[in-house]
């Protein structure tokens, strides 16, 4: 028996060959599209289906940005991947719609799982490449209108005005597609507000029907009943706001586009006239004494910046007191705000003060320039510490001045021959703009120091005045100078009268008062002046006070250098003149019809404009 089983087994393969092979596998089921398409039943239930191929192409086209709305809001993608949509999302598309679908092509729908599946304009997949491509305002005001009810005419005008707006932002540097497709540029800011800005999702009946002409109600576009030519009139519109949009968004960037050139051009001539500038430091740098520090020299002379190492500040920086290794006592000015505009004022101080060399004027010992992780960029100065500071520390900072008379006439003659050099020692003439008491810093022996020259200006050889932005310190700028930007030499003259006023009187140069009323140095000197009261100016109780005379001289000088006519005013190699003289020199002509330095344009244009009598002075 066990001899037939092989032979019966045999015969059975042969006779029933397909009874004992494997049953053929089935074929895997169709991929399931990930659209939610049941998410339409309320737009598209039982009703009067559109009449026309192209409000049905309209209507379907809706639906799929409808879906990919929500699509976006679930997954932050627009994109539906490839291996889910293949060949899926068209049939189950078809089913959902209540009438025959015209032929895809014809709508824009054909290749629909490719459409889907493929980054759109600029390549955009994700919510992030969306807000990476839009402009961030476009964006604002997309959220600020759409993130609300849509169901009021205005607000719903609102949201899709801004959306439109930016679909022309973000059309223009990506594909020029106009958004016929499915998830065309002009669709995606669309899909965007449904998902990721209205409140209540694109599935909103108001939302719905705001962003995708689907009605709940009815299911048609534009409500029930609504005729073909509503849905013309109202993408008609849309299309209007888009060329408006696409219109203003050319301009936009071409402007944009001239500016960044016109930028880069500035950014060039920058770059350049910042080589220049460091190639001109190098060459100071190796034609004098100037020691370049390092910002850890410089930090460990001043004891890290302390605030017991603060002596001075400034609008330009702070001043600290240190000590070098070598024992030398140095006053170190640290710049603020060390921009490209700082590197510019640092730079012109630096060469300005390294080319002049005056026993009048602050000499200039080193510099630095440095770049630190968490200081950022630092430049600095160095210059010999003046033990006795400043005169406006001997004006103002201890009560009444107890400076005698000679310190003040050795500090007035040294003041006027600093200036005097910088206009006629120099070339070009350097005009300082920024002559204040602060700015005058008395050596051991009491001997005047010009210093800051942050603010100065050279003077072009041939050129009367210099036009330039306004700066400075209030109470000690010319009337010109305050009023029309015109910087001359003269504007230098008023400031040194002003602080010699200061010198003689122990009075500030401008103290602003109650109810808006102010006083003004340089007013009440001339009111005393021009009554007969000179001395009247003179500090009362003043140590050791000098001969009437000489003193009586330094007050009119003073005057005559704060004169609101530039032109009265003498130079400073007169004043200097004129101030070293042993004896008074013959009477000095005060100009008739002197002006408050307050006074108001039209006064002053009236004095300019007329003819006065001027001060007999020496010649130059």
């Amino acid at each position: 028996m066990s001899l037939h089983l092989p032979l019966l087994f045999l015969l059975a393969v042969f006779l029933f060959p397909t009874s004992l092979h494997s049953q053929p596998t089935s074929p895997p089921p169709p991929a399931r599209c990930p659209l939610n398409f049941t998410a339409l039943r309320p737009f598209l239930g039982p009703q009067q289906p559109p009449s026309d191929d192209a409000s049905r192409c309209a209507l379907a086209l809706q639906s799929v940005r409808l879906l990919l709305s929500l699509h976006l809001a679930a997954t932050g993608s627009f994109l539906v991947p490839a291996a889910d949509a293949s060949s899926s999302c068209l049939p189950p598309l078809r089913a959902a719609l209540p009438f025959q679908l015209p032929p895809p092509d014809a709508c824009g729908l054909g290749g629909l799982d490719a459409l889907l599946s493929a980054p759109g304009c600029s390549n955009v997949s994700t919510l992030a490449d969306f807000d990476r491509l839009v402009p961030a305002s476009a964006r604002r005001d997309i959220n600020a209108s759409c993130d609300r009810e849509l169901g009021p005419v205005p607000v719903c005008t609102a949201c899709t005005t801004s959306l439109s707006k930016a679909a022309a932002a973000y059309l223009l540097p990506g594909s020029p597609d106009g958004g016929n497709n499915v998830t065309g540029c002009v669709q995606y800011p669309f899909i965007y507000a449904g998902a990721a800005a209205s409140p209540r999702g694109p599935d909103d009946p108001d939302t719905a029907f705001c962003l995708y002409l689907l009605s709940a109600s009815s299911g048609s576009i534009g409500g029930s009943g609504a005729p073909g030519w509503l849905y013309g009139v109202v993408f008609g519109c849309i299309g209007f706001v888009l060329v408006v949009a696409a219109a203003a968004g050319s301009w936009f960037l071409l402007r944009r586009h001239r500016r960044r050139a016109a930028a880069a051009a500035l950014a060039a001539a920058r770059a350049d006239s910042r080589s220049k500038r460091s190639q001109a430091m190098e060459s100071i740098s190796a034609s004098t004494t100037l020691v370049k520090f390092t910002y850890d020299e410089i930090k460990t002379a001043t004891g890290g910046f302390t605030r017991e190492s603060l002596i001075g500040r400034g609008g330009f920086g702070n001043v600290y007191q240190g000590v070098l290794p070598d024992g030398t006592e140095v006053a170190v000015k640290r710049f603020k705000n060390c921009s490209a505009a700082g590197d510019s004022a640092f730079a012109h101080e630096v060469e300005v003060v390294a080319s002049v060399r005056h026993v009048n004027l602050v000499t200039l010992r080193g510099y630095c320039i440095a770049t630190t992780q968490r200081e950022g960029h630092q430049r600095m100065i160095v210059c010999d510490l003046m033990h006795n500071g400043s005169l406006h520390d001997h004006l103002f900072s201890s009560g009444e001045c107890l400076m005698a008379w000679p310190v003040r006439q050795k500090v007035a003659i040294g003041m006027a021959r600093g200036l005097s050099y910088l206009h006629r020692g120099t070339q070009p003439a350097i005009i300082h703009r920024d002559i204040k008491a602060s700015n005058i810093l008395l050596d051991d022996d009491f001997e005047a120091k010009v210093a800051d020259f942050g603010l100065a200006k050279f003077a072009p050889e041939g050129m009367t005045h210099v036009s330039t932005r306004v700066a400075g310190t209030m109470g000690y700028v010319a009337p010109e100078y305050a009023l029309y930007g015109q910087l001359t030499e003269k504007s230098d003259v008023y400031s040194f009268g002003v602080v010699l006023l200061e010198l003689m009187s122990g009075k500030r140069a401008f103290i602003s008062l109650s109810e808006g009323q102010s006083f003004v140095l340089a007013d009440w000197a001339w009111s005393l002046v021009r009554s007969g009261k000179t001395l009247d100016v003179i500090q009362e109780g003043m140590v050791e006070p000098g001969p009437t005379k000489v003193m009586e001289k330094y007050v009119l000088v003073a005057a005559l250098c704060t004169h609101p006519q530039l032109h009265a005013r003498p130079t400073m190699e007169q004043v200097v003149k004129i101030l070293e003289a042993d004896s008074a020199p013959g009477p000095l002509i005060i100009p008739d019809r002197p002006l408050p330095v307050v006074a108001n344009l039209a006064d002053i244009e009236r004095s300019v404009s007329s003819s006065g009598s001027g001060s007999s002075l020496p010649s130059r």
